[in-house]
Formats: C-alpha cells, sequence, structure tokens
C-alpha cells in the first residue's frame, strides 16, 4: 500500500507540473500548423546547400511531429526536391524537440536545459545534413514506393505530405482546423505516450533509491554511453521523455546525461532508420545515426561543464519545482488534459471502427 500511495502521488505530482505546459504547447502546435503554409519548408530546401539544410533544421524545431509523424512529411520534401542533407535535418530537428516539449522542459526540468534542448537539437541536425549532403551521390530506391506511416506507432501525429494542400483555406477556417488537429489526432497520439511516460517516470521515482545512478553508471563518460544505448533503439516522442529524464535527474542522472536521452530517444528508431536507408540510401543512415550519437554525447560533455561552470544543480530545480506544483489552476488544467486525452483516443477508436465497417 506505501508503495501504491507513493507511486500515486508522483503520477498527480508529474501531471500537475505538466499539465499546463502541455495544454500551451498544444495551443502553440495548432497556431504553427494554422499559420505555416504545409509548402513553405518545400520552397526554401532544394538546393545542395548549407543554407537549406540550415532552414530544414530552423523549420522543424518547432513543428509537432514526432519521430513516425515525421516520416511522410519528410518523404513528402524529397518527392518535391528537397536535397538528401535538408531532409536529414528535418529528420532530426523536427522529432528532437517541438512547440510542446519545450513547453514541458520548461514545466520538469529547468531554464538552461529550456534552452539548450532546441539549440542542441538544431546543431545535431545541422551537422547531420552538411555531412549527408558531402556524401557522394548514391542510388536509392524508387521514391514511389516510399512508405507512407499512415498510422502512427510511437507517439507521432501522423502528418499528411507536403504536396497534399493546394489551396489554403481563410485563416480563421485554418486556427479551427488547427486546434481541432492539435487536440484530436495529435493529443490521442502523443497524450497516450505523455501519460505512458509519466507513469514511468513515477515508477523511478517510487522503486529507485536516491544516488542509485550516479553510484551505478560507470561515472560520467559511462552515464552519457549508456543514455545513448538505451535512448537509440527506444520508440519515445519528445514529449513523453521528458518526464522521464525529470526522475533520473532526480535520482542522480547528470544533466548531459538527461540531454543525450532526450536527443538520441526521439531522433532514432527503427521505422525512422528503414525510412532513411529507403529514401536517402544507407551512407546516410550511417551519417544519421553516427552524427547523433557523436553530437548527443560531445553536447552531453559540454552541458555538464555549463551546469559545473554556472554552479547549477538541476536535481533542486526539479524539486523546488515540485513543491510548487499543485495549485486550483493546476489541478483544473490536469483534469482538462486528461479528460481531452480521454476524448481524442475514444474518438479515434470510433473514427478507427467506423472505417472498419
Amino acid at each position: 500500500m506505501n508503495f501504491l500511495e507513493t507511486f500515486a502521488g508522483e503520477t498527480w505530482l508529474i501531471l500537475n507540473e505538466a499539465a499546463p505546459y502541455v495544454l500551451f504547447g498544444f495551443a502553440v502546435a495548432a497556431l504553427v500548423k494554422a499559420l505555416v503554409p504545409d509548402d513553405l519548408v518545400a520552397r526554401h530546401l532544394g538546393r545542395n546547400s548549407y543554407r537549406s539544410v540550415l532552414k530544414a533544421s530552423i523549420l522543424g524545431v518547432p513543428l509537432p511531429l514526432c519521430s513516425c509523424g515525421v516520416i511522410p512529411a519528410a518523404a513528402g520534401l524529397r518527392r518535391q526536391g528537397a536535397s538528401k542533407g535538408a531532409t536529414t535535418a528535418f529528420l532530426i530537428s523536427t522529432p528532437e524537440t517541438g512547440a510542446d516539449s519545450i513547453a514541458v522542459t520548461w514545466a520538469l526540468l529547468d531554464p538552461v536545459m529550456t534552452i539548450l534542448r532546441p539549440l542542441s537539437a538544431l546543431i545535431t541536425a545541422t551537422a547531420a545534413g552538411l555531412i549527408v549532403n558531402a556524401l557522394p551521390d548514391e542510388k536509392t530506391p524508387a521514391e514511389r514506393t516510399l512508405p507512407m506511416a499512415h498510422s502512427c506507432g510511437c507517439g507521432g501525429a501522423c502528418a499528411t505530405p507536403a504536396h497534399a494542400e493546394t489551396t489554403r483555406p481563410p485563416l480563421p477556417q485554418r486556427i479551427k482546423d488547427g486546434f481541432r488537429h492539435a487536440f484530436g489526432e495529435m493529443l490521442a497520439d502523443i497524450g497516450v505516450w505523455l501519460l505512458a511516460g509519466t507513469v514511468a517516470a513515477a515508477l523511478i521515482s517510487a522503486l529507485v533509491p536516491a544516488g542509485f545512478i550516479e553510484n551505478s553508471l560507470g561515472g560520467e563518460l559511462g552515464s552519457l554511453v549508456v543514455m545513448l544505448v538505451i535512448g537509440v533503439p527506444l520508440y519515445i516522442c519528445a514529449t513523453s521523455s521528458t518526464p522521464i529524464a525529470a526522475s533520473l535527474a532526480l535520482k542522480g542522472l547528470s544533466p548531459g546525461a538527461a540531454l543525450v536521452f532526450l536527443l538520441a530517444g526521439p531522433a532514432t528508431n527503427t521505422a525512422t532508420i528503414a525510412v532513411v536507408s529507403h529514401i536517402l540510401g544507407r551512407k546516410a543512415v550511417v551519417a544519421y545515426i553516427g552524427t547523433i550519437a557523436v553530437c548527443s554525447l560531445a553536447l552531453g560533455w559540454l552541458t555538464n561543464r555549463l551546469y559545473a561552470a554556472l554552479g547549477l544543480d538541476i536535481a533542486s530545480w526539479i524539486h523546488k519545482a515540485g513543491t510548487e506544483s499543485t495549485s486550483v489552476f493546476s489541478i483544473v488544467c490536469t483534469v482538462l488534459l486528461l479528460a481531452l486525452i480521454a476524448r481524442s483516443v475514444i474518438m479515434g477508436r470510433k473514427h478507427g471502427h467506423n472505417h472498419s465497417h
């Protein structure tokens, strides 16, 4: 009973901390969808230049797509003539961070990590894109056979290919559609995974003794490598990885190792790797995984140096946030978020059931 009480209490606490920011993040995601034209990215990414790579990295940062949801979007971009490097950069920066996960990082971690996370995603994506552009040209399978992931199994709201839209409806209609998409399909996918991440974080809080991680992972380099090895094959989205990283930080994980997990987890999984191979070639896959690994480890090491130089302790920020987390506003936001997730999942099941008939 004591364990169950602790577990339930931790789950409720994490939800209370995250809910206001999750709702805010989804609202921003809705506005991004409404205001950014679907063909904007494709128009700027065609050239084999560092500018197209940098543009792809920057445009991918706020977009609310996860590691499976980004696949059809990237496939559409490549079909429209985006360079291999720009497509690679988009495939990395988009799932590693987004408006929703940046908001949740502020809620559950600290302001420094809130800045470092999108900045690190931008650096990693740009480096990978430039390396892929520099590779000798490689024949890839015919693009007409590209797998288009209509159903995403790893927490990503599926995107439509960039060329799908020809005429844009008026702004009020786009905003309405953006909110319907963000708090509908997107929340149905990401919301369930956010709850799964919250439950995993609560289990870590309840089961793992304080200091266990720093005493068990073999020092700084060991913890960075372990988080990379765990993150690379994992199906996890940027938003749901955040509460897990926060719980691990409370148990002694260094900020740098937490950043490695936040970068490697969302950007890599078997589905993404398979599609990268299909649309960009095997050499691009090696560059893709290799750059994520090297950049994550290097940025994680630098993050630890930065926290040490600033005299910051990420765990103390999380403790402080925890003591101030439950208020009438946060409880209302938590109940609203749970109700919206339940509604979106039920509506999604009804929609799927109707299609099956």
